[in-house]
């Protein structure tokens, strides 16, 4: 009896023995496979496509990199271990960690996308329970360059701005399945030219400086295809530190935010007027008094109180004018041009960002008179330049790009939208407005240049503030056979000595877009007209 207790015994502590080491080889082999899965989705084991520009440059890149995390089941001294943390990374939040480690259930981060050198310190630290998983972390080589297009990514290598998120929606319809590879790893080619969005950039931020404005925006885009070579909103942010990206004054301004555009939309209305067949270029407005409706009056700045021309009333920019034009034609007319030529529509790119453009719900003749001069209507500055776009290539209306390839054709929202006349007199009226009137800071010497100011008194609170302007510039290079529009914004400049005391456009966003134009048109390819070796004439500042 006692032998076999004996045995029973025995044979139970040899049950014992071999469970325990079962654990214990448990727990040495699969921990790290464990602890890996539990937090991981699809997207933290997928690489992300490289970014480049038209040029093959690299903005955004996959660089392998290591996260630290540990299962707090197995540390022996939370506190200890903590303070080893201190000695590698010190910004760590280690009231939080130690209050998570404490909990003690298993898999806690320590801390994503450590550099090879800190992975290696806190590996030298020898902490029970710490372990890396091996991820990959979103490099941006040009920082904040071109941050609103490129968009950025959150802490699990997710899209979730810009063309980061487009990227996105591309993989998970080549995936077949979470957590899969797409079917596809070729780069993502952008319209951007990092040579011309370096100079924009770089000019308006020097504009803004130069005014103290308080914040800006520039777009140069391919008229004949609606391609985007640079767009760019300042304030921006780091696509690296997606901390930067809050607050709402780094919106995209180009294509989020929405704006009476002022004087610009003049553009449309000069063209509705003359397409019209109603009004040639030589057709007389009467300026010579405000336009009254009731205690509401429509003036000119600076006005010459007399009757105008309709060249007159587009370099001069009467308000006047602009509006008798627009009442002519008529509420329902106007409303049907300017829905043609994609104002009343959320405009739709691959930037999944977008805004709806702000329309009068009730449209009476006063609606007409005040849009006609661009107030009254806000719309997202890139669909303005998309219909200015139109306008001067002969009527044909292209949805904007940001991806290189894609089809024209497809992305064509209305062709003859205008008479070939039509457009040939707003390419004659944009190129005499930067030759005599309110666009003259925009000439250079040896280019052909035409373009249309904007200065609006901004909306706030639901009223105009006086003096408080959003001043505008579109210029078509050249003008004679458009390629290129380009777009400057500034917000709320101040008048300096040197502008005579005036904030409107004429005075800081076309000197500004001039600047960038003599940056950029050479590496676009437009050459000079003037003969080599032919005297330079001076141009007005």
């Amino acid at each position: 009896m006692f032998k076999n207790r004996l045995r029973l015994v025995g044979l139970a502590f040899l049950l014992m023995f071999f469970v325990i080491i079962s654990r214990l080889l448990l727990l040495g082999i699969l921990p790290r496979v464990e602890n890996a899965v539990e937090p991981v989705s699809p997207s933290l084991a997928l690489k992300r496509p490289t970014i480049v520009d038209r040029n093959g440059e690299i903005v955004a890149t996959d660089v392998p990199s290591q996260s630290a995390f540990m299962d707090s089941r197995k540390l022996l001294d939370i506190d200890e271990a903590i303070e080893l943390l201190r000695t590698v990374l010190p910004d760590i939040n280690y009231g939080e960690l130690e209050e998570r480690l404490s909990k003690r259930k298993g898999f806690v981060w320590v801390k994503r996308e450590l550099s090879p050198e800190a992975a290696r310190s806190i590996k030298d630290l020898g902490i029970p329970g710490l372990s890396f998983y091996s991820e990959n972390k979103r490099l941006y080589p040009g920082g904040n360059l071109a941050s609103h297009v490129i968009g950025l990514v959150d802490s699990d290598n997710r899209g979730i701005a810009g063309i980061e998120k487009y990227a996105d929606g591309l993989r998970s319809s080549k995936s077949s399945g979470p957590g899969q590879t797409p079917a596809t790893q070729q780069p993502i080619q952008l319209t951007l030219d990092m040579r011309v969005q370096f100079a924009v950039r770089d000019e308006i931020s020097k504009a803004i400086e130069k005014f103290k404005a308080k914040g800006g925006a520039g777009l140069v885009m391919d008229v004949t295809s609606g391609e985007i070579l640079a767009l760019v909103s300042l304030p921006d942010f780091d696509p690296g530190v997606p901390s930067e990206a809050q607050g709402e004054e780094r919106i995209n301004r180009i294509n989020v935010g929405v704006y009476e555009m002022g004087s610009t939309f003049k553009a449309l209305t000069t063209a509705m007027a003359l397409d019209s067949g109603r009004f040639t270029i030589d057709s007389l407005h009467d300026a010579r008094a405000p336009l009254v409706f009731g205690r509401f009056r429509i003036r000119d700045f600076q006005g010459k109180g007399r009757w105008l021309t309709t060249a007159e009333a587009f370099i001069y920019s009467s308000n006047i004018s602009m509006a008798r034009m627009a009442m002519s034609v008529g509420i329902e007319a106007h409303k049907a041009f300017l829905q043609k030529m994609g104002q009343f529509m959320r405009l739709k790119t691959e930037l999944p960002e977008s805004a709806q453009p702000i329309i009068p719900t009730n449209w009476s003749e006063v609606t007409t008179a005040t849009i006609a001069f661009g107030h009254g209507m806000a719309v997202a500055p890139l669909q303005a330049a998309m219909a200015v776009a139109g306008l001067v290539n002969g009527g044909t209306l292209i949805a904007p790009t940001f991806i290189k390839g894609t089809n024209v054709e497809q992305r064509v929202l209305g062709r003859d939208l205008v008479k070939p006349a039509t457009s040939e007199a707003l390419r004659y009226l944009m190129r005499l407005n930067a030759e005599k009137g309110s666009a003259k800071n925009a000439a250079i010497d040896g280019y052909d240049v035409g373009g249309k100011t904007g200065s609006a008194e901004k909306v706030i609170n639901g009223r105009y503030a006086e003096g408080r302007l959003l001043t505008s510039f579109m210029g078509v290079v050249p003008i004679s056979q458009p390629k290129y529009l380009f777009l400057t914004m500034l917000d709320e400049p101040q008048a300096l000595p040197e502008t005579s005391g005036y904030a409107t456009s004429g005075w800081n966003a076309v000197p500004t877009t001039r600047t960038i134009m003599m940056r950029t048109l050479p590496l676009l390819g437009v050459q000079s007209n003037r003969l080599p070796g032919e005297a330079a004439t001076k141009t007005a500042n």
